[in-house]
């Protein structure tokens, strides 16, 4: 197998692991214990199901590790194609793990609240958690930054199809501006989870490419040499 292919390859596990520890923290977790207008019912949730309590923060940290490991490898996909592009790719990657980090801690410091109660334990775990729903929100800019390099990498690579990369580009000026909005216009949440559709879109393409196909056979290494007339 080239080496390319193997490296697109395991840098589409890594994604797929994100995607599949967001999806599940995000989308079948968290609902079940965060109650957002109703601080009781948060603190009763987080004491009657701890186990999923806790293994909320464990998916927390499986992104962490699966973002952190996802931006390196996309450094070794791209770099030689666009060392500073895909370098970018890597930084803001990491800053998004981080905001993943700090939102693991503040899960985790709510499950410990729920177990052995600190002040008024209903109030401390709703505000964890709204700091934690509002670090995710406000880390949607350094997400949508992350696919902006991606889409540029995939344009100047020619590793993927075009169209690809305008869709990562375009996904991640949407994800950066949704989080400006979700902010400065409350009533507009609609328009703001529009704008992330592209970059879903983006993403799941961009997985799948890479654990399917992993680069076009014809990647630019590998082109035939050029045959001059005599």
């Amino acid at each position: 197998m080239h080496t390319l292919t193997r490296t697109a390859r395991i840098t589409g596990l890594f994604y797929l692991g994100n995607a599949i520890t967001g999806v599940l923290g995000f989308l079948i977790v968290r609902p079940q214990l965060f109650a957002a207008d109703d601080p009781n019912a948060t603190l009763a949730n987080l004491a009657t199901h701890e186990s999923l309590a806790r293994a909320g923060v464990a998916l927390e940290l499986g992104m962490v590790v699966t973002q952190t490991l996802a931006a390196v490898w996309f450094y070794r996909l791209f770099r030689t194609a666009d060392p500073f592009t895909a370098s970018g790719i890597t930084a803001f990657g990491l800053i998004n793990a981080t905001v993943g980090l700090i939102s693991a801690a503040l899960l985790a410091t709510a499950v410990g609240i729920s177990v052995d109660p600190v002040g008024d334990p209903a109030a401390n775990v709703q505000v964890l958690y709204l700091i934690s729903d509002n670090l995710w929100g406000v880390g949607a800019l350094f997400f949508g930054l992350w696919l902006i390099p991606m889409g540029w990498c995939v344009l100047r690579s020619g590793w993927m199809p075009r169209v690809l990369g305008r869709i990562l580009v375009g996904g991640g000026v949407g994800y950066v501006l949704s989080a400006f909005i979700r902010y400065l216009a409350p009533d507009a949440q609609i328009v703001a989870e529009v704008l992330t559709y592209p970059a879903s879109v983006g993403e799941f393409w961009m997985v799948g490419y890479l654990l399917i196909r992993g680069v076009r056979r014809q990647a630019p290494d590998e082109a035939p040499p050029t045959v001059t007339a005599g």
